[in-house]
């Protein structure tokens, strides 16, 4: 361990809390300081687990913060959990980087946007679809302009995912709890915001799911881009990837990306009569500035700024708007029109 090691309290030991500490164990800068869970058995199982025989166990954040003055606090809470977390942290003086998604609202996202700003800190969300390989080497295709200028992103989901548990009866399950990251992952690759959106949200026959577990979405983004994102939680079969199936037109020719290796891309060579004649682009590889390594690349950009300076990738104040995307989405479905979206 570093002698002036990042000190962190992880706060919700639940499942998810694996990924965030095998992350934080591989970094010489982090030392885990403290477990909350509003079960502290949990806790004590995730520092017995975790060989994390110096952490503070305790089920009260605020008692947590003045016991042991952490530098940042890692909220793997529920999303209704989110805001007070991440606010009582920042007030305390902490950075906090938090599970997707940023908040349960965009009310609340605002309001801990604010706190951000107040505190002077750091708040960032973990993404991490984002630092995948695949979607870096796919972007980095996109950017130099191999394909010219992206007019059109069309986006497949479909997974027949029998979670049990809360998901079978949560409301907007598909949008809420998966489409945050597909959302997210366009706006990666095209560089793009969203400006309205058109939703309808509807639960298939059959489906195991007590509300819409399926959505189809046409999204407008700024460039002109369209996105189109189709998706399904309960479609049995011929599954996409968890990254999606994506095809990506611009304005002279296309990329497709299948979720995992397989990347391919086309340009025009030479504008034909009725078919133009078409070259097969080379997909760059990875370059040393990309950013990836799922939890464990978060986690190092993160600490990084906090340590050195600079801005995460995916700091509350940029990944608010893929949570609008999600809030639009859901709007625009209950209400049965496109609406606008707003940050």
């Amino acid at each position: 361990m570093a002698k002036t090691a990042t000190r962190a309290v992880l706060v919700g030991c639940g499942g998810m809390s694996r990924a965030w500490l095998n992350a934080a164990r591989e970094h010489k800068d982090v030392e885990v300081v403290g477990l909350v869970d509003i079960d502290k058995r949990n806790a004590r199982w995730r520092a017995e687990e975790f060989g994390l025989e110096n952490a503070l166990i305790g089920d009260n954040l605020k008692a947590m913060l003045r016991e042991v003055e952490p530098d940042v606090v890692f909220d793997v809470t529920i999303p209704e959990a989110h805001t007070e977390v991440a606010t009582t942290a920042l007030k305390h003086g902490c950075h906090v980087l938090g599970e997707k998604p940023l908040a349960d609202s965009m009310a609340k996202a605002r309001r801990a946007l604010r706190a951000a700003q107040k505190a002077g800190k750091i708040y960032a969300v973990i993404q991490n679809r984002r630092y995948d390989p695949a979607i870096r080497r796919m972007s980095r295709l996109l950017h130099k302009g191999a394909i010219g200028e992206i007019t059109t992103v069309n986006c497949d989901f479909y997974i027949g995912a029998h979670f049990g548990g809360f998901r079978d009866y949560m409301q907007h399950v598909l949008l809420l709890d998966m489409a945050i990251h597909t959302f997210d992952q366009a706006r990666l690759l095209t560089g793009a915001d969203p400006v309205s959106v058109y939703a309808r949200e509807w639960n298939p026959q059959g489906s195991w799911y007590e509300h819409d577990a399926s959505a189809i979405c046409i999204f407008e983004m700024t460039d002109g881009i369209i996105f189109t994102y189709r998706g399904s939680w309960c479609a049995e079969g011929l599954s996409t990837s968890w990254e999606s199936d994506w095809r990506v037109v611009g304005t002279k020719g296309t990329a497709k990306w299948d979720g995992g290796e397989d990347i391919r891309a086309a340009s025009v060579k030479k504008s034909g009569d009725f078919m133009s004649e078409m070259r097969q682009l080379k997909v760059p590889a990875l370059a040393k500035k990309d950013r990836v390594g799922g939890h464990a690349g978060l986690i190092d950009e993160f600490i990084h700024c906090v340590r050195k300076g600079g801005t995460p990738e995916t700091v509350c104040t940029d990944n608010i708007k893929s949570l609008a995307m999600v809030f639009g989405a859901i709007a625009s479905s209950q209400k049965g029109r496109a609406v606008a979206i707003k940050c």
